[in-house]
């Protein structure tokens, strides 16, 4: 059986919204162990909303005929989400007036990233999503464990 072009759409297009729900909730998914105030739901959150932004940019058949009308609106709209995005980023940042410690940073840079990646796989830039994906995880884990390392140098 041959699906037709508006089924195939339709898988494309939820396979896109999926993955960026389930590299959100990946990555939220370290947040919620390191008991961090944005996890899983959350992240999922922002990469869908990033996909679904960016995905229905890219689906907007006004354009087709017009690829530059519809690089500049793609543009705009990753431009607008990115920069958006930092607001809910910088509700998780804390400064303690008294010791003059800043906390959140790692987590509000998580939620941007989380964005991006949403964006990325709107784009289907599978590639892009499978390297910023292990970058991430990396950054999150590995690098967090050789940090607290260090910490632990400095303390003694």
């Amino acid at each position: 059986m041959i699906m037709a072009d508006a089924d195939l759409e339709f898988v494309d297009v939820s396979a896109r919204l999926v993955a960026a729900v389930a590299v959100g909730m990946g990555i939220g998914l370290n947040r919620d162990i390191a008991d961090k105030p944005i996890g899983m739901r959350t992240l999922g959150l922002v990469a869908l909303g990033a996909a679904l932004v960016a995905l229905s940019t890219v689906h907007f058949n006004v354009l087709a005929d017009h690829p530059d009308a519809l690089s500049r609106v793609v543009q705009g709209v990753i431009q607008g989400v990115m920069a958006g995005i930092g607001f809910i980023g910088a509700g998780v940042i804390m400064r303690d007036p008294s010791s003059g410690n800043v906390e959140g940073l790692t987590t509000a840079a998580t939620v941007w990233v989380t964005a991006a990646l949403g964006i990325a796989c709107a784009l289907a830039s599978w590639a892009i999503v499978a390297v910023s994906v292990s970058l991430a995880v990396f950054l999150l884990v590995v690098v967090a464990w050789l940090e607290a390392a260090v910490e632990r140098g400095r303390s003694r």
